[in-house]
């Protein structure tokens, strides 16, 4: 068995994920910018628990992207990985972050241009709130990792509202917010101080961020109805409940699967114990 531990055959059109997975961990050797994020090469201990994490979410986003003339948005895309996949796999996609990572971008490409199409992939440093977007002009806003930086949280998701086609949707990938665990070390982290601002030196100006600002899933279902949205209950996933010590080998897929199995029979531990939460959200008819 190869390192990542298990046979991917999930794939959108082109790359599977499993395969862009062992491309990233090769990228990884050679890109050292990339390590402090995507620790997978610094502790063989928690690989696979990394590993089933990153291949979980990602093959979330790739079964809800399916039409390749979609318009895509992914807001907040960071290193630009999901982009990344989703252009070698023959999807038009832009991505916009205010994060450092963006300088970035232009080594990946010319890294992952070996194996596909790259220039699909479209990227700019910029606050949502300063932009004009089209009005209905997206079909998909793939939100990882963002939702709980973007304040307010409301003039995000009106902006969202707008910009969405009456049929689109929005693919959320996000800790899980009602995860005692998690907010103990948030809590000692960070104390309640949940929105904070800095100074972006590229723009410019004062930014106001969600300081890990997560949030549990009645909350979110909350604040999505503010803006007449709607998460589909049925779409929705719980992500990482087991510590790294539970996965080896030969027990990766039959852990994956018992994760599974157990957020759908045990509401104590899906609302509270597991870590990430996978959700689509639809505007309410």
């Amino acid at each position: 068995m190869n390192r990542s531990g298990i046979k991917d055959n999930n794939k959108i059109d082109g790359l599977s994920a499993g395969n862009f997975f062992e491309l990233l961990l090769e990228e990884l050797k050679v890109n050292p910018e990339l390590k402090g994020y995507y620790r997978f090469l610094s502790n063989d201990s928690g690989f696979l628990f990394r590993k089933a994490y990153f291949m979980q979410r990602l093959q979330f986003i790739a079964r809800h992207v399916t039409v390749k003339s979609s318009s895509i948005w992914d807001c907040g895309s960071g290193y630009g990985t999901t982009c990344l996949f989703l252009s070698l796999n023959g999807f038009t996609t832009f991505g916009s972050t205010l994060e450092y990572y963006y300088k970035e971008i232009p080594n990946r490409l010319d890294y992952w241009k070996k194996f596909g199409n790259v220039d699909l992939f479209k990227t700019s440093y910029e606050d949502i709130y300063d932009s004009h977007p089209t009005e209905s002009s997206v079909d998909i806003i793939i939100l990882q990792d963002t939702l709980h930086h973007l304040e307010p949280l409301q003039k995000a998701l009106a902006i969202f509202d707008k910009v969405l086609k009456p049929e689109g949707k929005i693919i959320l990938v996000e800790e899980n917010g009602s995860n005692l665990i998690q907010n103990f070390k948030l809590l000692l982290k960070r104390g309640n101080k949940r929105i904070i601002e800095y100074y972006d030196e590229k723009l410019k100006k004062k930014v106001m961020m969600g300081n890990e600002n997560i949030r549990g899933y009645k909350s979110w279902e909350t604040e999505f109805a503010r803006q007449n949205f709607r998460i589909i209950p049925e779409e929705t996933r719980y992500v990482r409940l087991f510590p790294p010590f539970f996965f080896n080998e030969n027990n990766y897929e039959k852990r994956i699967l018992q994760e599974q199995t157990i957020w759908r029979n045990n509401t104590f531990l899906k609302r509270y114990f597991y870590f990430g939460i996978n959700m689509i959200i639809e505007k309410q008819k």
